[in-house]
This record gives C-alpha cells, sequence and structure tokens, in this order.
C-alpha cells in the first residue's frame, strides 16, 4: 500500500540490549521505500551507548516532555472527557490487583496523550506498532482509544510472562499481535478473546551474511574460548555458567568473553575472583554489532545459559544464539523459553536444565567432544530467521 505512514513506539531509544528492534526498521525501511516509518518513545533512554545502525532514526525519533504531557492530559479531559475517564477506568480496573503495573501505567498514559495529540495534530499516522507488550502497547492501546489509530504490537519475554494484568485488553483491541516463538504464541492465546486477535510468529531475524560460517575444530590442547553475548542481568544466568566453569576439571582449558553489560556486572567480576577463574574470563562491555561478529570469528563455542530469574523473567528467544549459529559455532544453551525452537539438542547444538551448573557443565562438556554439523545450524538460522523475510512479513502485517 503506497504512501502509508506506520510509526514504532517503543519504551526507551536507543537502548544497546535492543538492537533487534533497530534492525528490524531499518530492514523494513530499506526494502520497502513506499513505507513511510516514524519512531516515538516513552521515556529516557538509560545509556548514552548508540549503536551505529540507530543514528538514522534519532532524527525522527520523537519523545514528550513532562510539560507536554501535563497539557495533553487537560486537553484530552476536555476534549473527550468520556473516553478518556473510561481508558484510566479500564486501566484501573485491570492492574489494581498489582501496584506496580498500576504506577507505572498511570505515568504512562500522560506520555501516550501526548503522543496521541501531537500525531492528531500533525502526524497523520495510519498505524502504530508498539515493541513489547508492556508500556509500549499501553500507550499505543491509549491512542487508539483516543485517537482512532489502530495498534499492533511485537510480545518478547518479561513483558507476557512478569505481569499479565492487562495482556487481555491490549491483546483485544489490537489489529495484530506479533512473538518472536511459538512458546510465546501459544501463551498468549491463553489471553485472546472472542474474536481472537491474530497472532503471528515473526522471529526477530539477523542477517545471516553479516556471518561467515565455519566449522570450529576444538584444539585437542591449549585454551579453548567460549563466548557468551548477553546483558549483564540475572535472567541471562551468567552466575551458573561462573559455577559450571568452576566445578568441572575437564573445563579447566575453557576461557570465557562475556560480551554485554549491566548491572550485575560488578558481582559476577566478584564471584569469578572468588572461583578463581579471574584469569579465564574477560568481560569485554558493550560492543557494535561488528566487534561482536569478530568475537564470535575467534570462539569455538557459544554458550547462554538462560534461567528463570525469581521475580519471573525469562529469555524470549534470544538474537545471540542466532549469531551463534549464523558464524558456525556450536551453541549451549537451556530448555528455556522459546529456545529448544532454535537450539535442537545434539542437532544444532546441546541443552541444559535452566539453573543447573552440573548439567551446564555437562552440555559445555558435550560440546568440547561433540561434532555438530555447522551447516544445520546455518540452514536453520537462513530458513527461519533471516532479516530479509522477516522484515518482508512485517511489511506485509503492517501494509494489510
Amino acid at each position: 500500500m503506497s504512501g502509508r505512514r506506520i510509526s514504532y513506539l517503543v519504551s526507551r531509544f536507543p537502548t544497546s540490549s535492543e538492537t533487534f528492534i533497530v534492525r528490524e526498521m531499518n530492514a523494513v525501511s530499506d526494502r520497502h521505500g513506499d513505507l513511510e516509518i516514524g519512531l516515538m518513545s516513552l521515556f529516557p533512554s538509560p545509556s548514552s551507548f548508540l549503536h551505529p545502525s540507530a543514528e538514522r532514526w534519532m532524527e525522527v525519533l520523537v519523545r514528550p516532555t513532562a510539560a507536554q504531557s501535563a497539557f495533553a492530559c487537560v486537553a484530552w479531559m476536555l476534549r473527550r472527557p468520556i473516553a478518556s475517564s473510561r481508558a484510566v477506568g479500564a486501566v484501573i480496573a485491570g492492574a489494581w490487583r498489582s501496584p506496580r503495573t498500576m504506577g507505572r501505567s498511570l505515568v504512562t498514559l500522560p506520555l501516550a496523550a501526548a503522543h496521541a495529540r501531537r500525531i492528531q495534530r500533525e502526524d497523520g499516522i495510519d498505524h502504530i506498532h508498539a515493541h513489547f507488550a508492556a508500556y509500549p502497547t499501553l500507550a499505543a492501546w491509549l491512542i487508539r482509544r483516543l485517537t482512532g489509530i489502530p495498534y499492533s504490537f511485537t510480545a518478547h519475554a518479561y513483558d507476557i510472562f512478569l505481569d499479565q494484568s492487562l495482556l487481555a485488553l491490549k491483546l483485544d483491541e489490537a489489529e495484530f499481535a506479533v512473538t518472536i516463538s511459538e512458546y510465546n504464541r501459544r501463551f498468549l492465546s491463553g489471553y485472546q478473546a472472542s474474536p481472537p486477535t491474530p497472532i503471528e510468529v515473526i522471529h526477530c531475524g539477523i542477517d545471516p551474511l553479516m556471518y561467515e560460517c565455519t566449522r570450529r575444530a576444538i584444539p585437542s590442547d591449549g585454551p579453548v574460548t567460549a563466548a557468551c553475548v548477553a546483558t549483564l542481568e540475572e535472567k541471562k544466568g551468567h552466575a551458573v555458567l561462573l559455577a559450571a566453569l568452576a566445578s568441572s576439571p575437564r573445563l579447566d582449558r575453557m576461557e570465557l568473553e562475556l560480551v554485554g553489560d549491566g548491572p550485575l556486572r560488578a558481582d559476577l567480576e566478584r564471584q569469578a575472583a572468588a572461583l578463581g577463574l579471574s584469569g579465564r574470563v574477560r568481560f569485554r562491555g558493550s560492543l557494535t554489532e561488528a566487534e561482536v561478529a569478530e568475537v564470535l570469528a575467534r570462539a569455538h563455542i557459544f554458550v547462554l545459559p538462560s534461567i528463570i530469574a525469581p521475580d519471573g523473567q525469562m529469555e524470549g528467544l534470544p538474537v545471540a544464539l542466532m549469531e551463534a549459529l549464523a558464524s558456525g559455532l556450536t551453541a549451549v544453551s537451556t530448555r528455556q523459553s522459546g529456545i529448544p525452537e532454535l537450539i535442537r539438542d545434539g542437532e544444532t547444538g546441546y541443552l541444559a536444565e535452566p539453573g543447573d551448573p552440573n548439567d551446564l557443565a555437562r552440555a559445555l562438556e558435550r560440546a568440547l567432544t561433540g561434532d555438530i554439523d555447522p551447516a544445520k545450524g546455518r540452514a536453520l538460522v537462513e530458513e527461519e530467521f533471516d532479516i530479509r523475510s522477516t522484515a518482508d512479513r512485517m511489511y506485509e502485517l503492517l501494509t494489510a
């Protein structure tokens, strides 16, 4: 549909851990020039780190100020008092059992009201697509209530697993929903109304051409490099990985490169030192996509020991595992959420039980001695996770 205007809506931009959103926007924009794409955010970015691929979106990014949000609330209450009151009432009725969700939702509504006012006065947006089913989708929902502009959303992981207070409401009024795995689709289907909102599985894609697929021969002697690319937060399971590395004499020659930053870095550095691993574990911090590709090119094994955190947070289907398979790496991960859809035990990698350092150590030992054919993992990524095909499917949905 030529001339259509849509806008993505996210919580914060830029965010170094959400490059998959940028990758999708870039691919849809580059491959479908007839679609004009804008970008809205709700809150200030927590990081000054900006991937080069995200720079183009800073020019169109719109985030309302506190003053604009306050004014918009008053303006909408005067202009559409019934719709505004009913929207606030629906949020309170749906979220009152969760004070945390209630508080954040009530903070989100004025920001959404500001976006709605600007869109109606200036933008002429035809459709809004929110990434993450929590507060960005709540904002898109309110914009629809106030302006009639339809919305859709992509659900990932924490946004549906941690708190489902308003999930049915947001799903019911969406034009369609997208999620990143069959596991998630089955979960979301339990919150569908009748008639059900269409739910599509569109994986977070990568560009396989960025990664050279080469078989990594595990050296019979000398160090073996394992890479882990993940934000340093509890659900990624780094603490379990360090414990596994220290628990098995068969892993004594394994060296670990941890790519990513996050709130647990200091704790993990202390844990590595306490376990006597400081000389074998290197904390690399945040890297660009090109730098990550270089790390993967040097590694023999990729490991992502995802767990369910005590607060309920867990993975969806990590992009880092796609990058590993595209590079020809033997991948080690856990039987959690959608991960087994990509890491098929004994075929494209090895799986352990989440949170079990001994089982993770056994999976790493299997990776040292196993014979995974890298072509199988690469073929799976090219078939189901190529950003070109996933972007084309997203375009079809956005312009239907």
